[in-house]
């Protein structure tokens, strides 16, 4: 008999969630070979499904109403286990919690990531881990740090408003008011984004067109953010506008970095690490990785490829599900991924394949337990 089947996938982005992808791969497994041992273990890159990966792997969640993107209410939730809790930007302060007429490039804050760390802090956790990725926020982290105790300050010393574009007016940063059980929290910044703050490959112009911004707002964000910085610092703050990672999330990964004193880690490994991956990966016969497009993207950082290469490192053959595939054969396996099984494969309609993934891939499962079984 084989060994066991490892089903670790990523979200089908628009479709299903990781947890629910690897369901209907169970499923259909299951119909062909009911006597191999089947594992589940959903991963995230440290962006959208970070949370629901946790949660998965055994983490207790906790909701929380937090102020979303531009002040609405929004319900998400942190994942704790013992004395780690795993906040996720992307629910609290992500671009896809606006519609997108909605988009507010200059107004949209990281007010809710920072009330997420706060019950994170609430529900005793030594260790934050903070995801980030798809935000709807160019604003420095500066909503976050207000929420924990900061105060972002005009000339004439009055609070600013949340928003990237209002730091253009800002004067000063008083740092002194942070939440005292910060000092006593390691903040691991969970991303695979690698710009800087500042500059052409910073967080304004490589990030603020897809979050509405508009040229010349552009380039007032990427002003407002180096007033931001050069208050931060000068309140205290660490010089890490140019580090890598600092432009990730509009500049969170900056108020991270400088203010938090995090350690910023590639979130699939983070991740891989926070669902105990490497035990549920030992004595597998075959792991089965997932994301709704498999392009070179996937290969940058991604869930998929963290799970390839861990898989390929200890010998386990990988395949892969997707909506579809966008790789030869010959890019796959240099991958170390065996073959891809696209729902295009079986129903040319890409819309019936986002509608309906969960009834299609158990299909796509069936014949990776025949062709791999």
């Amino acid at each position: 008999m084989p060994g066991p089947v490892l089903i670790s996938p990523d979200k089908f982005k628009g479709s299903l969630t990781a947890p629910e992808v690897a369901a209907a791969v169970a499923t259909g497994l299951r119909r062909v070979r009911p006597e191999v041992e089947v594992r589940s273990a959903p991963v995230a890159d440290g962006g959208d499904g970070t949370v629901q990966a946790a949660v998965a792997s055994g983490y207790v969640p906790i909701p929380v109403r937090v102020a979303g993107p531009v002040g609405e209410p929004v319900d998400t939730e942190i994942a704790v286990f013992d004395d780690t809790a795993v906040v996720e930007l992307a629910s609290a302060s992500g671009l896809a919690l606006l519609d997108p007429d909605e988009l507010a490039p200059l107004a949209a804050s990281s007010e809710g990531t920072g009330e997420a760390v706060l019950a994170a802090l609430d529900a005793g956790a030594r260790t934050v881990v903070l995801g980030v990725g798809g935000s709807a926020c160019t604003d420095g982290g500066a909503g976050m740090l207000t929420v924990l105790g900061a105060r972002v300050l005009d000339a004439a010393e009055h609070p600013l408003p949340p928003g990237g574009g209002p730091l253009a007016r800002v004067a000063s940063a008083d740092l002194s008011g942070l939440d005292p059980r910060l000092a006593e929290v390691e903040v691991v910044l969970a991303s695979d984004v690698d710009n800087p703050l500042l500059g052409e490959r910073g967080a304004a112009h490589v990030y603020g067109p897809q979050k509405g911004a508009d040229p010349d707002q552009v380039r007032l964000l990427d002003e407002a953010l180096a007033n931001w910085s050069r208050a931060v610092l000068a309140a205290g703050g660490r010089d890490v506008a140019d580090q890598p990672g600092a432009g990730a999330a509009g500049g969170v990964g900056y108020a991270a970095l400088a203010v938090l004193g995090a350690r910023m880690r590639p979130g699939v490994d983070v991740v891989l690490e926070l669902i105990d991956f490497d035990r549920q990966l030992s004595g597998a016969g075959l792991v089965i990785i997932g994301e709704g497009s498999i392009d070179e993207q996937t290969l940058n950082g991604k869930g998929p490829a963290g799970v390839a290469a861990r898989a390929r490192a200890a010998g386990v053959p990988v395949v892969a599900v997707a909506g579809r595939s966008e790789l030869p054969p010959e890019r796959l396996r240099e991958a170390g991924v065996e073959a891809v099984y696209a729902l295009t494969d079986i129903e040319p309609d890409p819309q019936r394949c986002i509608r309906e993934a969960a009834t299609l891939l158990p299909a796509l499962a069936e014949r990776i337990a025949e062709n791999h079984l």
